[in-house]
C-alpha cells in the first residue's frame, strides 16, 4: 500500500510539472508573437457592424463572354492552397465567397481595406476569381482575372488587404489580305476573312474620298495590312488598320497610319495629305441611296412637283448615323413634315440636316465630331419608308450632297518637317502594299488570258 500511494504522489508530482510548463511555454509564446500573426488574436466586425454595399450583394444577371483564361503561375504549396471559382449568372461576391469557403466577414475586409477594394463587386458571369488559402483555412488573398490583360490580387498583410494590379501588353503580329467586290465592300471583307470593326475602319479610313453607299462597284478591290493582336500564342482581338488600299472605277488611294511627332494618329496618303476630309461623303455606312438631289423630284406622299434638296438613304429602322463633319447642333426638334431632324452648323459657311430620324442621340447647342452618332434612320414626318433625308447648305444655298466635295477646301498635309520621318516609317507597309497590288495584278492577267 505504501509503495502504491507513493507511486501516485510521484505520478501527480509530475503531472503538476508539465501543467505549470505548459502554462509557461504558453504566455512566453504570447508575449514574443506580434498580434498581427495570431489569426485568433484579429479582431473581426461584428455581425452588425458589416455594411456590405448593395451592388456586392445584389445578383448579377449581365450576360458576358466567359474568360478564357490560364492561372497556371497560382501554384499551390502546403502553406498556401489556391482554389477557383467562376463566376455564374445570378452570383454576388458573397455569394462567391460562400463557395469557396469564405465569410461575409472576409467578403468585407477584402472591399473595404484594400485600395480599391469595392471595383471587386463589379464581377461579371464568366470571369475567375481565384482564393489563396492558409493552412489554417484563413484568407490569404483573392485574385480577380478581368480579361487575358489585366489581374488585380487583394493580399492580406499585416496592414490590411492590400490591392496588386498587373497589366500585360498583348503581342502585335502583322497579317494582310486581299478581295474583289462582287456584290458588297462588307461582303467581300468577310469574305477576306475581316471582322465586322475592321470592315468598318476600313470604310471610315477612306469615307473622306469613297461614298461606300454608291460608289463601289464590282471588280473594285482593297488590300489591307493590319495587326492582330495575341496573348499566350492566341489571338486576343484585331489591332489596327496599318496600311490599306482601295481601287475605286480603276482609281487606287492608298492610306497609311502615321503617329506624328506631337504623338497624334491619323491616316494619310503617300504624300502626307491627310485622308480624313471636312465631310464624309456619306452620313451612313453600308446602305443603298432611294433618291438622289432633283430639284424637281415628285413627291412620293403629296404627289406635286417639290424639289428635293438632298439625298435619301434608304436604311433599317435604326440604321446608325453620323454627323458628316465637326460641327454643333442649331436645331433638333419634330415637324410634320421632317419628323425628328437635326440641323448641324459646320464653321461659317455649311449646314447638314438630317430628316426623319427615329431617335435623336444628341441635342441643340452640342458640338459634335465627324463620325459621331448622332441619331437613327428612321420614317417619322412624311415618309413612305425608313430612310435618312440628309441635306447640304453653302452660304444657306441647297447643294448636291454627292458634289459639293468638289468645291470644299482641301484637306490638310503634314508639314514638311515631317514628311522625311513619315516617309520612312511607311516604307516597309508600303512594299507591302506594293506587292499585294502587283499580286493582283498578276491574277487579273492570268485571268483574262484564261479566257482567250
Amino acid at each position: 500500500m505504501a509503495a502504491a500511494a507513493l507511486n501516485h504522489a510521484r505520478a501527480h508530482r509530475h503531472h503538476l510539472i508539465a501543467i505549470v510548463a505548459l502554462s509557461v511555454f504558453v504566455a512566453l509564446t504570447t508575449a514574443f508573437m506580434p498580434s498581427g500573426d495570431v489569426e485568433a488574436n484579429r479582431q473581426e466586425p461584428p455581425a452588425a457592424d458589416l455594411h456590405l454595399d448593395a451592388d456586392i450583394l445584389a445578383p448579377i444577371e449581365v450576360a458576358a463572354v466567359p474568360v478564357d483564361t490560364d492561372l497556371g503561375l497560382l501554384i499551390d504549396t502546403p502553406q498556401a492552397r489556391w482554389s477557383e471559382q467562376r463566376v455564374r449568372s445570378g452570383d454576388n461576391l458573397s455569394r462567391v465567397f460562400s463557395r469557396a469557403g469564405f465569410s461575409e466577414t472576409d467578403v468585407y475586409r477584402v472591399v473595404n481595406e484594400a485600395p480599391g477594394g469595392k471595383a471587386l463587386g463589379r464581377i461579371f458571369p464568366g470571369q475567375v476569381l481565384a482564393f489563396q488559402t492558409g493552412e489554417s483555412g484563413q484568407l490569404l488573398a483573392v485574385r480577380h482575372v478581368i480579361s487575358p490583360l489585366e489581374t488585380v490580387t487583394y493580399r492580406d498583410s499585416e496592414d490590411g488587404f492590400l490591392t496588386e494590379r498587373d497589366i500585360r501588353e498583348p503581342e502585335p503580329r502583322e497579317t494582310w489580305t486581299s478581295a474583289e467586290i462582287s456584290s458588297s465592300l462588307f461582303m467581300a471583307g468577310k469574305e477576306a476573312g475581316l471582322s465586322n470593326a475592321l470592315i468598318m475602319d476600313l470604310a471610315n479610313i477612306f469615307g473622306g474620298v469613297i461614298d461606300f453607299v454608291q460608289d463601289p462597284r464590282k471588280g473594285d478591290t482593297f488590300h489591307v495590312v493590319y495587326e492582330e493582336q495575341y496573348v499566350d500564342g492566341k489571338k486576343y482581338r484585331d489591332g489596327a488598320i496599318v496600311a490599306a488600299s482601295f481601287t475605286n472605277r480603276g482609281q487606287t488611294f492608298s492610306a497609311y497610319r502615321y503617329r506624328d511627332s506631337e504623338g497624334d494618329v491619323g491616316y494619310y496618303s503617300e504624300d502626307g495629305t491627310s485622308m480624313r476630309k471636312a465631310f464624309l461623303l456619306a452620313p451612313v455606312d453600308f446602305t443603298r441611296i432611294s433618291s438622289n438631289f432633283n430639284p424637281r423630284r415628285l413627291h412620293p406622299i403629296y404627289k406635286t412637283t417639290r424639289p428635293h434638296r438632298g439625298t435619301d438613304y434608304a436604311a433599317p429602322t435604326g440604321t446608325p448615323v453620323y454627323a458628316a463633319g465637326d460641327g454643333k447642333v442649331i436645331k433638333a426638334g419634330y415637324t410634320r413634315a421632317n419628323g425628328n431632324y437635326l440641323f448641324v452648323q459646320h464653321g461659317d459657311r455649311y449646314i447638314t440636316r438630317y430628316l426623319h430620324l427615329h431617335q435623336r442621340k444628341v441635342k441643340q447647342g452640342q458640338r459634335v465630331a465627324q463620325g459621331e452618332v448622332i441619331g437613327t434612320v428612321g420614317s417619322t414626318g412624311s415618309a413612305t419608308g425608313p430612310h435618312l433625308h440628309y441635306e447640304f447648305l453653302i452660304d444657306g444655298v441647297h447643294r448636291d450632297p454627292r458634289k459639293v466635295h468638289q468645291e470644299l477646301p482641301k484637306a490638310k498635309m503634314l508639314a514638311a518637317a515631317e514628311l522625311p520621318r513619315f516617309q520612312s516609317q511607311i516604307a516597309g507597309a508600303s512594299r507591302q502594299l506594293a506587292s499585294l497590288q502587283a499580286g493582283t495584278t498578276r491574277l487579273a492577267m492570268n485571268q483574262a488570258d484564261d479566257k482567250l
